[in-house]
């Protein structure tokens, strides 16, 4: 069983890697970040099946910890973002 999940680990991985090139060659912003997003679900996801196969729970904690990273990352992208709205009261609380 375990052989067959760290097979699974490496066709994850493969598939990954595949997404490196939308993230080199994306026609836009969002593309980009939706494919570093698909980046770290996938390292998550290999992590995961590596922990498994090989019972090493501090890998299960480096694969929460590059899950945290990737949700702020996603919430920096939006508020970062030319013409998004600045953080605050928006003009439907003045009512």
């Amino acid at each position: 069983m375990a052989s067959f999940l760290l097979g699974a680990a490496g066709f994850v991985l493969l598939m990954v890697a595949l997404g490196l090139v939308r993230i080199l060659r994306g026609p836009g912003e969002g593309d980009r970040l939706m494919a570093a997003q698909l980046l770290g679900t996938g390292g998550i996801a290999a992590l995961l099946l590596v922990a498994v196969a090989t019972r090493a729970a501090p890998v299960v904690d480096v694969a929460l910890a590059l899950a945290l990273l990737a949700a702020f990352a996603s919430v920096a992208f939006v508020v970062g973002a030319p013409g998004a709205a600045p953080p605050g009261p928006s003009a439907a609380d003045d009512r």
